[in-house]
């Protein structure tokens, strides 16, 4: 094995532990536990540079922290630009932390953030059950189509089920989401606190039976920025 191969493979993170085998299609599930297994060096396509065809980009996912915020903000409006404030799933987090224990960003051997994805608490409808919002996931334009977001919802899904979560909602595009589990098969009676398309809004569910009979408007259930602030100034 040459030199990079053994820094390659040396950078790798493991990218979750005891994922449910439903949550993955055939051929998957073996790829879940290493982030794009490439010994490609990151300087064949240029970090910031468009991979050529066959070449994996190395990178590895880690738990947001307080230093990522402004890296991460510049890259969703780089991925989603200024609109990405008024969707419907904004009114859902805006005031509000990410679920405990469930913001990551993958990054690149340079310590770069390249991707980001989040999860947060809502109620379904009035007095229903806790469940998680998933969203935005995004990765730096310039190195789409390097398995960064993939891993990033592996990731995700996994850590949410090993916290004791019961279901995960989302609205994106069904084709892309249906490889992780993803379906409108239980969302009918469920909706957005705005504007959405009902095709996209769609759920998958960590425990069997848990958005049966669910119901309502998703509302906000995360902890309050605020008293996270006021927590730390004490």
């Amino acid at each position: 094995m040459n030199a990079t191969a053994n820094l390659s493979e040396s950078f790798f993170a493991t990218l979750s532990t005891g994922l449910a085998p439903h949550l993955f299609s055939t051929g998957e599930q073996g790829s879940a536990a290493r982030p794009v297994p490439s010994v490609a060096p990151w300087a064949a396509a240029g970090s910031r540079g468009v991979p050529a065809e066959g070449v994996a980009l190395p990178f590895a996912i880690a738990d947001e922290t307080a230093g990522d915020v402004l890296a991460r903000e510049a890259l969703l409006d780089r991925a989603m630009g200024p609109g990405r404030k008024r969707k419907s799933s904004e009114k859902l987090r805006r005031g509000r932390l990410p679920s405990e224990g469930l913001a990551f960003v993958a990054r690149d051997p340079e310590g770069t953030v390249v991707g980001t994805v989040r999860l947060w608490d809502v109620t379904l409808g009035d007095g229903g059950a806790r469940a998680l919002l998933l969203g935005p996931l995004a990765v730096d334009p310039s190195i789409k189509s390097a398995g960064i977001g993939s891993a990033l919802m592996r990731h995700a899904i996994g850590e949410a089920a090993r916290l004791g979560h019961g279901a995960v909602l989302l609205v994106g595009d069904a084709p892309y989401y249906a490889r992780f589990g993803f379906s409108a098969g239980k969302t009918g009676a469920l909706a957005m606190p705005g504007p959405f398309e009902r095709h996209r809004f769609l759920a998958l569910e960590l425990a069997a039976g848990a958005l049966d009979g669910a119901s309502g408007v998703l509302k906000p259930a995360g902890r309050p920025q605020r008293a996270q602030a006021m927590a730390r100034a004490a």
